[in-house]
Parts: structure tokens; C-alpha cells; sequence
């Protein structure tokens, strides 16, 4: 999503992706960099692949979900929380799993978990930001 796109997006919702590769749809969903050559995926932006070398990438959307493949309970101040690792077809996600009790008897590897979003809060103008993280599916 170009710079523009951002902003117009932003100025008719009043919200705001904490990460850029969140991207607010009606369905949000996030979106990778794609090498063109070998098909490697970064979230972060890249002059050239880490694999190949090769320096064109496309923007794809990562599947929305997938599963748990590794995970840690944090117990970094008064509340603990869940850090891991989804793998969404092949494209690894570093995220935090919500709405899932911060015990290792709550989570498991090969949980089968979905994307969803959150306020993060709102600046004195009234735009509000918005995270992800990933939590269990119904399935």
C-alpha cells in the first residue's frame, strides 16, 4: 500500500496500522514483500533478498491463519502475556496470541489460531491505532 493510500485510508476510517504491513481493509489482513526471483517473504523493507540476492519484490496478503510453532509466556510486568511464532502457509509471523490464558497448559504447538485486530489507543485528534495479534481458532 503506497504512502497515499495510507493516508486516504487513515483520513475515512480514523485509523491508523501500528505496523505497516497491517493492512486495514474491511477484512484486515497482513501483506509481505515477496522476491520476485526465489519467493522469500519479508515484512520489513529490503533494498535486495537475503536469499538470493535479487533486488524486486511484489506485495502479497499472508493467509489470515495458521499455526502456533513456537511460543514463550512472558512475565514481563503485572501481566503475563503469550509471544510466538504462527506459521501462515509457509510465511512465519512473529505476533502475540490473544485471548488465550498465559499458561503453557492454555497453548500448545500446532495450535490452530486466526488474525485479529485491536485498538491500541487513540492521539488528542481522535485517530485510533491498530495491532494484531493471532488467537485461537474455532475450529
Amino acid at each position: 500500500m503506497s504512502e497515499e493510500q495510507k493516508s486516504e485510508q487513515e483520513k475515512s476510517t480514523g485509523k491508523v496500522p501500528f505496523v505497516d504491513y497491517l493492512v486495514l481493509d474491511k477484512t484486515p489482513y497482513l501483506q509481505a514483500h515477496e522476491c520476485e526471483s526465489c519467493g522469500s517473504r519479508y515484512f520489513d523493507r529490503r533494498n535486495a533478498c537475503a536469499k538470493c540476492f535479487e533486488d524486486t519484490f511484489r506485495q502479497v496478503p499472508i493467509s489470515r491463519e495458521g499455526e502456533v510453532t513456537s511460543f514463550s509466556i512472558v512475565q514481563m510486568g503485572p501481566i503475563p502475556y503469550v509471544s510466538a511464532v504462527v506459521d501462515c502457509e509457509g510465511t512465519s509471523v512473529k505476533c502475540t496470541l490473544m485471548n488465550v490464558e498465559a499458561t503453557p497448559e492454555s497453548v500448545n504447538l500446532g495450535m490452530k489460531v486466526k488474525l485479529m485486530t485491536y485498538s491500541m489507543g487513540e492521539d488528542s485528534e481522535g485517530t485510533e491505532a491498530i495491532a494484531f495479534g493471532f488467537e485461537p481458532s474455532e475450529t
